[in-house]
């Protein structure tokens, strides 16, 4: 198990390790190409006046990030890995799965449950919480990033000519078409606010906690149905 890392810059470097040592048709692998894109597009423009808090978006992008690798982490025992991730890290190497499904699986376990965590994390660490300031506002900013970073992983899909002809490809077509991102984050913010509520509560916040990642990893399996 690695440490947590401190800064993006090192969740960037840890990401493009895991890259090259990752098979590429490895469900990890496939999720963890569309992350490091969207991270490092959120590193460009933390300095460009996009962000208006760009401090507390950068604990949140490390917070974030740290419950990626700390799944990716116990890969190896699947039965210590979080349950939110636990179906692909089981189906990361199972034939007839697209890479497209492994990606949105991906992004399903990291924002359905993992980002109204970290929303939390942040937020208890800076002393603030997750409406005050700007805090919202730019939380929907990186829509704009994810929304293309989607866009672009589903068009290398969809884009192949025998999409319309192959059985098994239109099937995954259908089978992905019903999950977006955007709805996802919106999804994640609200849940984040109901945490955020409880954060006081372990009873009350344990429960919620366990329905949010049974939620997310029925999702996933939905996602990485072989077809």
């Amino acid at each position: 198990m690695d440490a947590p890392v401190t800064s993006i810059a090192a969740a960037i470097t840890r990401m493009e390790a895991m890259a090259a040592a990752l098979p590429a048709t490895d469900g990890l692998a496939c999720f963890n190409r569309m992350y490091l894109d969207v991270t490092s597009q959120v590193d460009s423009q933390l300095g460009q006046g996009f962000f208006a808090d760009p401090a507390f978006m950068t604990e949140l992008d490390v917070a974030f990030a740290n419950l990626y690798f700390g799944a990716a982490d116990a890969a190896g025992d699947p039965a210590s890995v979080p349950l939110a991730w636990r179906p692909l890290v089981e189906r990361r190497a199972l034939p007839g799965i697209e890479p497209v499904q492994f990606a949105l699986a991906g992004m399903n376990a990291h924002i359905n449950h993992d980002l109204p965590v970290a929303m939390v994390t942040a937020s208890t660490a800076l002393a603030t919480a997750p409406e005050a300031g700007s805090h919202f506002a730019d939380y929907q900013k990186v829509d704009r990033l994810l929304d293309a970073a989607e866009q672009s992983v589903r068009q290398s899909f969809e884009s192949g000519a025998e999409l319309s002809v192959d059985d098994h490809l239109s099937a995954v077509a259908t089978l992905i078409g019903n999950w977006t991102i955007n709805s996802a984050r919106d999804m994640a913010w609200n849940n984040c606010l109901l945490l955020w509520a409880v954060r006081h509560d372990p009873v009350t916040r344990g429960l919620l906690l366990d329905s949010l990642a049974a939620s997310t990893a029925m999702a996933s399996r939905l996602l990485l149905v072989a077809v």
